[in-house]
């Protein structure tokens, strides 16, 4: 099967302002940055994964994303997350696309497991697979096939709304739990998770992280 993964990325020098608290302007961009280009290398690394799409309206992000050889459209008119996601959706299944995984560019932990499971729970359309953040209130992935089954719900209590509407739709509706995938960095307790995760792992910290 056909599967697309589309990518929503924000202006990088705006990004992650609730972790303003802790990092500098400079240091939220790297960030950003740093976790953006990880997502796209994991993905590329999944086979059932046909291609992947980066949608934003920072350009220099899309030149960054064209760099790692995917599809980028840019984002226009009035900053709307589930709007930008419904044209995207529309550009892949144009191309012939049975199903789209929308994921958050902001998963440090993410693994090609992670996204290889959540494939093999959709094997069966129409199927919902959703991914939850780490408290069950957002959305960290949504597969979706076929494209476009249901309407996009991200924002505030993500997670319940895109059950609701899979649910509604009829869709066969899977939720898939992990910690690797779970975790975002949204707030300063995010962080501290992470460097955790990276210590149980035996892995170095980013210069930014470090620098805390």
């Amino acid at each position: 099967m056909s599967i697309w993964a589309i990518v929503p990325l924000k202006p990088l020098k705006r990004a992650k302002s609730r972790l303003s608290s802790v990092l500098d302007n400079d240091q939220r961009a790297t960030l950003s940055q740093q976790i953006f280009e990880r997502t796209l290398v994991t993905l590329k690394e999944v086979q059932g994964i046909g291609g992947i799409l980066v949608v934003s309206r920072d350009t220099e992000a899309l030149s960054l994303a064209r760099r790692y050889d995917v599809q980028t459209v840019q984002e226009s008119g009035a900053p709307e997350l589930n709007d930008a996601l419904t044209r995207a959706t529309e550009v892949v299944r144009a191309w012939n696309a049975q199903g789209v995984l929308i994921v958050a560019s902001d998963i440090p932990l993410m693994q090609t497991s992670d996204i290889e499971n959540m494939l093999e729970m959709a094997t069966d359309p129409p199927a919902v697979v959703i991914a939850p953040d780490r408290r069950q209130e957002g959305t960290n992935a949504l597969l979706v096939r076929p494209p476009g089954f249901i309407p996009y719900r991200f924002g505030a209590s993500s997670f319940r709304k895109h059950r609701e509407e899979a649910e509604a739709a009829g869709a066969v509706v899977r939720v898939y739990q992990s910690a690797t995938l779970g975790l975002d960095l949204d707030v300063p307790d995010d962080l501290d998770l992470y460097r955790e995760a990276l210590v149980q792992r035996k892995q170095n910290e980013p210069a930014w992280l470090g620098s805390l």
